[in-house]
């Protein structure tokens, strides 16, 4: 009888004393690889004053790469010299408040002219220089003043006026005054506001704002009172102080607790509430300086970001918002010469 095998064999053993050989040793000198090496860092870019000089950070407010010399610590990050030094804000009291910045130019040379046109004035009216003196028209208002097509005097209509072709009206207008006190109060109040705008904003977009607030001015004074002869600086006065205004709301600082809002509310009512006053006129240079004041300071911001200013003149920025200003003062004589032409 046969004997059926497993399926299953076992497997051999090893022979009596056999054992596992070691594993291999590494070479000599051999170490396991560390962790992979980390990517290089970039190069920062050179500073923009000091190219051979590697960029520690950027100017919070141009976005300029700038070295640790050219490093000046602000409230937030760093800024660069040329933002720094725009930045830096100067408080003076009493008499430097007056003195502090270049001299202003231009409300200096625009005081004389109001003062030489009003001697003018009298000089051509030396048969009633008494009235001239004292609130009466002179022979300058009555040329120069502003009206639309008609005066009325002695009973008569006189054809006269920007309807007339007389658009010069519209300037000469801002530069005549009715009397002595007219001018001595409008003088002081452009002594104390050009003075401190012109030295804010620069000479050439101080002057922009003044003759913008004084053609919307006179826009505004022939809307409201078309036939009444009208004369005065004030329109462009308001003018200032809406400007004021603006440039400090865009700066940051809220109308309310600006330094010239309470003198502008003191003067919005003695408008109101005194008869042969210029509403149309304060109230038209007031608006029309707003808007100017507010570009003037707003585009230039958003033009100009990341650029260089021009240490000295004017950037592309400033010249634009000078445009866009200017065209609002000639629009308004535009639309009086359209309106009453």
């Amino acid at each position: 009888m046969s004997v059926g095998c497993s399926a299953d064999m076992a497997a051999p053993l090893p022979p009596s004393g056999w054992q596992p050989s070691p594993p291999a040793q590494p070479p000599y000198g051999w170490q396991p690889p560390g962790p992979p090496p980390p990517p290089p860092t970039p190069q920062l870019p050179g500073c923009y004053r000091h190219p051979d000089r590697q960029a520690g950070v950027v100017c919070q407010r141009c976005d300029r790469p700038i070295c640790p010399q050219c490093m000046h610590q602000a409230s937030v990050g760093f800024h660069c010299p040329e933002c720094a030094n725009r930045g830096r804000q100067r408080v003076y009291s009493g008499t430097a408040a007056i003195q502090a910045g270049p001299r202003p130019i231009a409300t200096y040379v625009l005081i004389g002219i109001n003062v030489a046109v009003f001697v003018l004035g009298l000089l051509l009216s030396l048969d009633r220089v008494g009235e001239a003196l004292f609130g009466g028209n002179d022979r300058l208002l009555t040329d120069g003043g502003l009206i639309a097509r008609f005066r009325f005097e002695d009973g008569l209509v006189h054809p006269v006026g920007i309807g007339q072709g007389e658009w010069y009206r519209l300037v000469t207008s801002g530069f005549l005054q009715y009397g002595l006190v007219h001018l001595a109060l409008n003088m002081y109040a452009l002594y104390v506001l050009g003075t401190v705008l012109e030295r804010g904003i620069g000479r050439a977009r101080f002057v922009t704002v003044y003759f913008v607030s004084m053609l919307v001015g006179s826009f505004g004074a022939l809307l409201l009172r078309p036939d009444a002869l009208t004369a005065g600086a004030s329109g462009a006065i308001f003018g200032l102080m809406g400007a004021f205004l603006a440039i400090q709301w865009v700066q940051g600082v809220p109308i309310r607790q600006s330094p010239v809002i309470g003198v502008l509310l003191l003067n919005l009512v003695i408008t109101v509430s005194l008869p042969g006053i210029s509403i149309g006129g304060h109230l038209g240079g007031l608006a029309g300086d707003f808007v100017s004041g507010y570009l003037l300071t707003m585009l230039p911001a958003r033009l100009d970001r990341g650029r260089a200013r021009p240490a000295r003149g004017l950037s592309q920025g400033d010249l634009l918002a000078m445009g866009a200003s200017a065209l609002i003062g000639l629009g308004a004589a535009a639309a009086a010469m359209v309106i009453y032409g």
